[in-house]
């Protein structure tokens, strides 16, 4: 524990320093600035050039310093978030709800639910794996972020991406799924302000579809309806072909 709280605190101090050197290197190319106006009108051309040469090592040393500051306090805000893995039960809720919704789509008999429920589990694992290659960071897979389950959630470039798989047979989202996304991320996006957390919230709905190129055209004009409008986050909507998948990750 001492350990922790030390390691802590160091990170408190060297953001601090980066601070106050920041402000301190603003002055300084403020002064600059004015020193060269100075000598602009006095026309002391080499010590024009010289203040010249300041201001753009100084600007490029503040540049750096910011980067470090914003690196800085994206690593403390991921230090803060609470983590947890979603509960069995919870997952074991998600995905039946959603084996029955296209049970019902696809009018399969009882005896096939079982096939139904496997091919759903194998498209969202494939989907996840799709997603991971095009990120190139890891994945934490059904987690509860703010109180909210997820099929997944990436971190990357101080961005929090929080993500939602649904296999579709037909050119449409049910608007009840629509609605639950946005009352999930709306309860993360509260959380991180209650909490100050500076991080920015995504939700990336990830579609693995089995359609014919008509039926995916349809499914894009929906997609770029005002449905999303109600969005509180930006939104990443990523398309993946089931059978495109399994030919990546799964056959020859």
């Amino acid at each position: 524990m001492a350990k922790q709280i030390e390691s802590s605190l160091a990170t408190f101090a060297r953001r601090d320093s980066q601070v106050l050197l920041s402000v301190l290197t603003g002055l300084v190319l403020v002064c600059s600035a004015a020193g060269m106006i100075t000598a602009f009108f006095s026309q002391n051309w080499p010590l024009v050039t010289i203040f010249l040469f300041l201001i753009g090592g100084l600007g490029g040393f503040a540049y750096v310093n910011f980067s470090k500051i914003k690196t800085l306090s994206a690593e403390n805000d991921e230090k803060r978030i609470a983590w947890e893995t979603a509960l069995p039960e919870v997952q074991r809720q998600n995905l039946n709800l959603e084996v029955l919704e296209l049970s019902k789509v696809l009018e399969v008999e009882s005896e096939q639910i079982s096939d139904l429920q496997s091919a759903y589990i194998v498209a969202e694992d494939l989907a996840m794996r799709q997603i991971q290659q095009e990120e190139n960071v890891p994945l934490m897979r059904h987690v509860t972020l703010g109180k909210a389950p997820f099929d997944a959630v990436l971190v990357k470039d101080g961005v929090i991406s929080c993500i939602e798989v649904a296999f579709l047979v037909t050119p449409d989202i049910r608007q009840e799924k629509i609605d639950a996304m946005m009352r999930k991320i709306a309860l993360v996006k509260r959380t991180f302000g209650e909490t100050g957390i500076g991080m920015k919230v995504r939700l990336m709905l990830v579609l693995v579809t089995q359609l014919t190129p008509q039926d995916g055209d349809r499914l894009r004009s929906v997609l770029n309806s005002k449905r999303f409008s109600d969005t509180p986050v930006d939104i990443d909507i990523r398309l993946l072909d089931f059978e495109a998948l399994q030919k990546i990750y799964v056959t020859d």
